[in-house]
């Protein structure tokens, strides 16, 4: 598939700048698959639209992972931390794989502060320690540029494993009352590079993906297995969900690269916000909901004035 085919125009004042004042406030379009309608919903009447589904959503939690670093030669450098690599650590230190800039200034034992590099792993990576806990801002994405005044609203209400450079956006709708009124059951991903490194390939089948980290508990997969529709709250609960339906694996590292002719084996309905252009994000709703069928939804969402990305509305795939 050409990569061309997940192009799109945004007017920019639709990108979401800030979530709103209350998290379920945000704005829902449903699309049925069975009989093509949409509605116009509210995100908290979310309960009104299912029908006994079992919700699936990833607890993961952000690091505070954006480090404003210097140089030993007093200039400027950031780490954003992707994906720790130890998982206990010693003395005080860890392993972590991260993004670090301006990279073609850095050298193997550079000390940044708290962070040492120790192996370049290419396009930017690399392999550092950490003395002490990850103590730098909330990673917001590129495309917000105004700050956050509550760095809580780029968590999740049920986040509890730490270990993510993104939030899982779905799920940020959310609230303690509304998720009291579903039936819910938790994944962990920790989102990393793969999730918002933007397609560079000219076609779907020339990108690659180089993974990120899941866990399931027994009782949970047997929970979902069992139901009769599982809704997936975001794209990274359907990587962790398909995943495990196909090597029944409980954790471990997925490169599931999701594309239009995917065959999903346990995902029934999706949740999800509006999602870049050329991204994997958007590849993944496509083989949900079809090519043709996304697009014409995303058209009407930019004509209904829909707020876009992390911030932004969400949409409810039946």
């Amino acid at each position: 598939m050409d990569t061309t085919e997940l192009e799109y125009e945004l007017p920019p004042e639709l990108i979401a700048q800030q979530p709103p004042a209350r998290r379920d406030a945000s704005r829902l379009l449903v699309y049925d698959r069975a009989t093509r309608a949409i509605r116009h919903r509210v995100f908290a009447e979310l309960p009104d639209e299912l029908h006994g589904e079992l919700v699936v959503v990833n607890d993961t939690r952000v690091v505070p992972a954006r480090l404003e670093l210097r140089r030993s030669s007093g200039g400027a450098a950031e780490v954003l931390l992707l994906e720790r690599l130890d998982e206990n650590g010693h003395c005080g230190s860890s392993i972590w794989e991260a993004l670090a800039r301006p990279s073609r200034k850095l050298r193997p034992g550079d000390r940044l502060g708290p962070v040492e590099l120790l192996e370049p792993l290419g396009d930017g990576r690399w392999r550092v320690r950490l003395e002490g806990r990850p103590e730098g801002e909330t990673p917001l994405p590129p495309y917000i540029t105004e700050p956050l005044a509550d760095p809580l609203r780029y968590q999740t209400v049920y986040a509890d494993e730490a270990g993510s450079a993104a939030a899982p956006t779905a799920g940020l709708h959310f609230t303690p009352e509304l998720v009291g009124r579903l039936d819910v059951e938790y994944v962990t991903l920790h989102v990393g590079l793969d999730t918002f490194r933007p397609l560079t390939a000219d076609t779907l089948e020339g990108h690659e993906l180089h993974g990120e980290r899941y866990a399931v508990r027994s009782e949970a997969w047997e929970r979902i297995a069992a139901a009769e529709r599982v809704l997936a709250v975001g794209t990274t609960s359907v990587r962790v969900l398909e995943t495990v339906a196909s090597n029944s694996l409980l954790q471990g590292r997925t490169s599931l690269f999701v594309t239009p002719g995917f065959e999903f084996r346990r995902v029934d309905a999706l949740l999800t916000n509006f999602h870049l252009p050329r991204s994997t994000l958007l590849a993944l709703v496509m083989a949900f909901a079809g090519i043709e069928e996304t697009r014409r939804l995303y058209e009407l969402a930019i004509d209904e004035r829909y707020r876009f990305y992390s911030f932004g509305d969400a949409m409810l795939i039946l």
